[in-house]
This record gives structure tokens, sequence and C-alpha cells, in this order.
């Protein structure tokens, strides 16, 4: 494995991310409002726990504000190794193509509709919130801000969470307005108690082979005997800088990884016409780890906005959640396939 390493001139790295402090084309900034603008409405922890994803039938429910049986039917779906990204109650893509891919999993007919068979393979007595006692390392490690420009960042000596609230978020695979909307009075000091779901235990196995769907949007990660261990929703690359095609190797990991900043190979970044190095952390410009491919430059890795994912395009890389990033990393090995095509829907080859 590659190690903590300082990666060099990959051609995928942050500058793809829009921040809300730069003037968005009013596309985007719609799409900015509708994953991250006001505050979501107070949701208690009863209404997830006692929430019916029956309810939910073909067509779910559009709202701003997090809607508890979609809730409900986020974690369920985490937990059986269908990621739908950030779990934030609000149906989407994302949560259609988790459902797609559980139906892939368990060779069920693929068409992302909640019906009775994928209700009865999901259920269970476990609880989808939990409380959790904000513990002193929780609040370590945090800084004041990131800064959008690559020299403000150079000049960090890391870049973590910006707040308990962000920490736990992404522990706990929520998105902020979640977390918000589940503990709208506390300040998330060590030792308040605070509501946060449950998404189970990282997946485990072997992985083979990856297939990075570039049609949906999707990472597929096959187990040696063809059955598929996990789905994850993915930006992969984009109209401007595509992601590679065919065939290629995963050549290592890199957990934490510090990023290497060369506008001559890289995009070009604000001002920034220098080679700068970018301090490690989960707020840096590829997250918490680097899946480094043989392909020169490109690679899996994490992200330092996870509601953004299949949502804005990339530089060319294979972009996932953080968490999902290391739940991946934690089944491959170096040799492992990547193919990179253009399929529709979470069907096994």
């Amino acid at each position: 494995m590659i190690g903590a390493l300082l990666l060099s001139g990959t051609s995928c790295a942050a500058g793809h991310l829009l921040s809300m402090k730069t003037p968005l084309p009013m596309s985007l900034l719609a799409l900015a409002i509708s994953v991250g603008g006001a505050a979501a409405r107070e949701l208690r922890s009863e209404a997830i726990n006692g929430a019916s994803i029956a309810a939910l039938g073909a067509e779910m429910p559009s709202s701003t504000d997090p809607d508890p049986a979609i809730v409900r039917l986020q974690v369920l779906l985490d937990r059986a190794g269908a990621s739908p990204g950030v779990i934030d109650g609000l149906s989407g893509e994302n949560v259609n193509k988790a459902v797609a891919g559980f139906e892939a999993m368990n060779k069920l007919p693929v068409d992302g509709r909640v019906d009775p068979e994928v209700v009865s393979r999901l259920e269970g007595n476990a609880p989808i919130v939990e409380s959790y006692v904000v513990l002193a390392e929780d609040a370590k490690g945090l800084v004041d801000r990131i800064p959008e420009d690559y020299g403000e960042k150079a000049k960090m000596q890391s870049l973590g969470y910006t707040s308990v609230a962000e920490k736990l978020s992404e522990r706990f695979h929520m998105g902020i307005d979640l977390v918000s909307a589940l503990n709208p009075a506390s300040q998330f000091a060590p030792g308040d108690t605070v509501w946060v779901v449950n998404p189970g235990v990282p997946r485990e196995g072997k992985v083979k082979r990856i297939e990075a769907d570039k049609k949906t949007g999707q990472v597929l990660a096959y187990a040696d005997n063809g059955s598929l261990l996990a789905v994850y929703p993915a930006t992969i690359g984009s109209e401007d800088n595509p992601a590679p095609s065919g065939k290629h190797k995963v050549k290592g990991v890199a957990r934490m990884p510090v990023y290497r900043y060369d506008p001559k190979r890289n995009f070009k970044q604000g001002k920034n016409n220098k080679v700068l190095t970018i301090p490690k952390g989960p707020n840096g410009p590829v997250g918490t780890v680097w899946i480094d491919l043989t392909e020169p430059t490109y690679g899996i890795h994490g992200t330092p906005e996870p509601k953004f994912i299949d949502k804005v395009g990339s530089h060319g890389c294979v972009r996932l959640t953080n968490w999902d990033a290391e739940e991946l990393a934690g089944m491959v090995k170096p040799g492992v396939l990547v193919d990179f095509v253009n399929r529709s829907a979470a069907t096994p080859k």
C-alpha cells in the first residue's frame, strides 16, 4: 500500500468543487440552495424510528425538509451496502440509485422502486436513530475555517473539520442539516447527548473488480465470485474533464493524503501559479483517502463536500463521500481491476 504520502500531480483534486463563497451560475445556485440551504425544521427521533418505508411507494415525496421515512430508507440501504451517499432525508437520484443497487445485490428486478419485496428485505427491528454523548476527543483537531484559495490552504497545519457537528455528520454519514434538525438546541459540547443515525458497520470482504459507471454515476464493487458487495453514488469526471475509459488497476491506497498542487499538470485554481503542498485532513482536496490507479494522475478518492456527490463534476477522477471511499479502500488491494463503463442501472454484468 502507498500509506500516508504526498500525492503528486493528480488531475482531479478539489479545484472541481464549487464553494458557496464563489459566485455561482443560476442553475448551480439553485442546486446549492436545494442541497445545503436554509436549516431544516426540527425532526424528532421517534418520528424516524417509527416511520414506515412501505408508505413511500413508487414515488417518494419531494420536500426541502427531511422526511422521516426517507431517512429510515437511507439508513437501511446504507446498512445493506447500497450507499445513498449523504443521509439527509431528501428524495433524489442518489436514493433511487441506492434502491436499484440493493435490488441488484439481492437479484431482484432492478427498477429503483420501494416495492413490497424491497421493504421486506430491508426492514428490521434495530433503531435507526440513537443517542450519542459528545466526547472531549470530538472537539479536538478542529479548524476555524477552510479557505477557498489553495495558497491559503497551503499555509494551514491541517484541513480538519470546522465544528463538532460537521465531524459527527461525517462519522454517521449524515447531512449537516439533518444533524441540526435532530438537535436544534444542541451546542455539541463535550458531555452533551445528541441524536444521530446509526448507519451500521463498514462492509467487509475482498473486492475483485470495480466498475465505475459513468452513465449512472455509480461505483460497483464485485467479489471474486461475481456477487455485488457494495454500490456507491459517485462523481465520475465531467464533460470538460472526462474520466478515463477502459480497464485499469488499483495501484495502492493512501490514507489522509497530503496533496501537491501543480498548476502545470493540474487545473488552474485562482491566481496560484506555483507548486503548493496542501495539508492533509477530511476537508482536503481529495478527502480522507486516495485509491491510486495505474492510469497516471487518476484515482478514486473522498471529498470535502459530500452533499455534491454526483451533482457537481470532477476533474476526471472518481469522487465518493469520505466514508464510502474509506469503506471501499478497506476492501481493495493492488491489482484490483477498475473498469470504466457506460452502463444503465446498477445491474451486475
